[in-house]
Formats: C-alpha cells, sequence, structure tokens
C-alpha cells in the first residue's frame, strides 16, 4: 500500500512519522499473513466452459476473431 495514504490515515503531518509504524520483523509479518489467511476453497478449473449459455453469451461480446 502507498506509504502516503496510510499517512493520510494515521493522520501523521510527516511521512517519516509514518515509516516508523512500517518496520516491521519479518518473521511477524509471516505469522500475521498465515495467521490471517483464509483456507483455500477448492473450485474444479475451468467448470465455466461446461455452461454453453455463458459460452454464447461471451461469444456475443467477443469484438475479434479467436
Amino acid at each position: 500500500m502507498n506509504l502516503i495514504y496510510i499517512r493520510d490515515l494515521l493522520g501523521h503531518v510527516d511521512v517519516s512519522t509514518t515509516q516508523i509504524y512500517t518496520q516491521v520483523d519479518v518473521e511477524l509479518r509471516r505469522r500475521a499473513l498465515e495467521s490471517a489467511s483464509l483456507p483455500s476453497i477448492e473450485t474444479p478449473r475451468d467448470s465455466w466452459t461446461e455452461d454453453a449459455g455463458l459460452l454464447q453469451r461471451l461469444d456475443q461480446l467477443s469484438i475479434g476473431p479467436r
């Protein structure tokens, strides 16, 4: 995320103040990301290719040749 946006959200006048809070330990960041990750949902790949109606609508939207 852009540091300027974070600065504005936190109400800091100077971005150097915001930078103090961006110094995160790599291990801490890894653990936070792992704990925040949602379990993956298995869905069949390319299942949309079995929907003839959808394929027909997509063909109608097609601009150029395939």
